[in-house]
């Protein structure tokens, strides 16, 4: 009796200690949620490697946290989804801050300035937004060139089409092919892909909208969201963020601390 007893004992200890430990290294990672083909924020190299201005900042970020940045691919269209059902800790990869956003999401400051732009064929007749009556445009699924859109109604009622893509370098593949005739997206992209590519394209005057870039959290994660706050802005103080900035777009560009 007392054997069996003992080894009841040992396996609930057993138990309790992988439970304890299991626990304890969920504690330690910090999970990204992330649209791993967005250039420059977090894409994949020709090594298959997600790199990006975004993961540089997220790898400081945890260093200093002390904890383990895990990097997750995601479906762009069902992040506040992921989010809310805890796969993920956070959506970090030029994620714009929007009102119907906030209402479900915790966000940080702003730490980059965007905008929403049009992209069409360097040879394309196109000289405004104006010249797009009748036409195709092409935009990624569950972004933020949707609501750029939307928020232009003369514009989206002039087009003849709204085509949705997968993602923004889908897209920009079907704009070069000819199957639509501009590209709604965000300029950091934008410029990434036409200097990276050398693809004959080029950015239309002015812009649909502006945008604001924010990481976002789950409502109930205040102490992490505050946690990741501070020490961004550590970084901006002794210039950490400053040098990644001018790494990924030859300038500093950041926001934070600045506002």
């Amino acid at each position: 009796m007392k054997k069996i007893l003992t080894l009841f004992v040992l396996t609930i200890l057993t138990v309790s200690t992988v439970f304890a430990n299991g626990t304890k290294e969920s504690q330690e990672q910090f999970i990204l949620g992330l649209d791993d083909s967005f250039p420059p924020m977090g894409y994949r190299n020709a090594d298959n490697e997600i790199v990006g201005y975004d993961i540089d900042l997220a790898k400081e970020v945890t260093s200093r946290m002390g904890v383990e940045l895990v990097l997750q691919p995601i479906d762009w269209s069902a992040k506040e989804q992921e989010l809310a059902t805890g796969n993920i800790d956070c959506i970090w990869n030029g994620f714009t801050i929007t009102p119907d956003r906030e209402k479900v999401v915790l966000f940080t400051e702003p730490y980059l300035n965007n905008s929403q732009i049009l992209v069409v064929k360097g040879d394309s007749p196109y000289k405004s937004v104006d010249d797009l009556k009748g036409k195709t445009v092409g935009l990624q699924g569950g972004s933020t060139a949707s609501d750029a859109l939307n928020d232009a109604p003369e514009f989206k009622a002039s087009l003849d089409d709204v085509i949705e893509f997968g993602e923004n370098l889908t897209a920009l593949m079907d704009l070069e092919a000819g199957g639509v005739d501009a590209v709604v997206l965000d300029l950091f992209v934008a410029n990434d892909n036409i200097k990276r590519s050398g693809k004959d394209f080029r950015i239309l005057d002015g812009e649909l909208a502006k945008e604001e870039y924010g990481i976002g959290f789950r409502k109930s994660d205040v102490e992490l969201r505050d946690e990741v706050q501070s020490t961004l802005e550590e970084m901006a103080k002794d210039g950490t963020i400053a040098e990644i900035s001018t790494k990924w777009f030859g300038m500093d560009i950041s926001v934070v601390g600045k506002n």
